[in-house]
């Protein structure tokens, strides 16, 4: 998800009561929430090292245990530069175990976007998605805010009429808010699998069905882009599971492309291992002599080698075809000449 989706889930989970067990349990959870994207700065070593390392180490369970420590020593060097403590000794065992829970639930809402991450690297390098929800889902992220902005509502109510502030208020909602999103987990991981059904007990892919998944709207939970594949092609067909349609004349089959020397000497280069470890529908085409999009145009005998995968050709509002897409330009010895991703070249 995106950060500030997981930096209101740390502060959520934090009010909904850990706050009442520890001092500085509110901080240390928001900032252990969000704490696995630090892996971000990979992409200042280039576009294809951000591919590679982003959703890596620092989203495994076997990191997640160091992520809550290093943030609880963040937070006990703020506390030793306050000069006020809190009315409460920090209890710093305690905090750990809360930042832990907090660093979990990153890797529960990265696992349930359509991108996935590695939960079990480096013993098994296998990208794990449930693809419910998108990458931003503005449910979670509108009850989330509630869960702040309500109390603070209330609280403005209960001033004006003189009732005595109420420590914790915002316990109740952070519950409430939690327990809905949990629902609307539930309600979208049904209709994903509903969705997959239709099309394989359909008509819409004649041929055997060796991968299928449905890619999530941002918001309606019954209107799907499932995604089935086959030997030959792939077939991309829109569902509505509310009324069990499967949309056939918007069916759309997109033949494998062939694997030129291009192609096959792009797929060995540092993006093409990198995508293709990532991609779980991917389109690999050799575009001949067409420039990158924000890149120098190839020379005279160069072929460019385009990689795009199918869960993200077409993101809503990005306006582009081509959002998480890469581009090889190989020589006329079959030779790797440059790589760019998002209009930056990978050295």
């Amino acid at each position: 998800m995106e950060p500030v989706t997981h930096f209101l889930t740390g502060a959520c989970l934090g009010r909904a009561g850990f706050n009442r067990k520890a001092a500085y349990a509110t901080l240390a959870m928001t900032l252990a929430a969000e704490a696995p994207d630090l892996d971000v700065f990979w992409g200042l070593r280039g576009p294809v090292a951000g591919l590679q390392h982003h959703r890596g180490i620092t989203h495994t369970f076997i990191a997640t245990p160091v992520i809550a420590l290093v943030t609880v020593f963040v937070v006990w060097i703020i506390h030793k530069c306050r000069k006020k403590p809190p009315a409460v000794a920090p209890r710093w065992g305690l905090l750990w175990f809360f930042c832990l829970i907090a660093a979990l639930s990153h890797l529960l809402l990265d696992y349930t976007n359509n991108y996935g991450l590695r939960a079990f690297f480096p013993f098994d390098i296998h990208w794990y998605a449930r693809s419910i929800v998108f990458i931003f889902d503005p449910v979670i992220f509108l009850l989330l805010l509630a869960s702040f902005v309500m109390p603070w509502i209330f609280g403005l109510a209960d001033r004006e009429i003189g009732v005595r502030r109420t420590k914790f208020r915002g316990r109740g909602w952070s519950i409430a808010m939690l327990i809905l999103i949990v629902g609307w987990w539930s309600l979208r991981n049904a209709e994903h699998a509903h969705a997959i059904e239709l099309v394989r007990n359909g008509d819409s892919v004649s041929e055997p069905i060796t991968r299928i998944d449905a890619e999530p709207p941002i918001v309606d939970p019954f209107s799907w882009r499932v995604i089935a594949e086959t030997k030959d092609y792939y077939q991309v067909i829109e569902v509505q599971t509310l009324h069990d349609q499967v949309a056939s004349d918007s069916a759309e089959m997109i033949y494998k492309p062939e694997v030129t020397p291009a192609v096959a000497a792009a797929k060995q280069s540092y993006l093409g291992r990198v995508y293709l470890d990532w991609s779980q529908f991917p389109l690999t085409t050799d575009m001949g002599n067409a420039p990158a999009p924000g890149a120098p145009p190839p020379q005279r005998g160069w072929h460019t080698v385009h990689f795009q995968d199918l869960r993200f050709d077409r993101v809503p509002g990005s306006g582009s075809r081509d959002v998480l897409a890469g581009w090889v330009y190989i020589g006329p010895g079959n030779q790797v000449e440059a790589m760019y991703m998002n209009g930056r070249e990978q050295k």
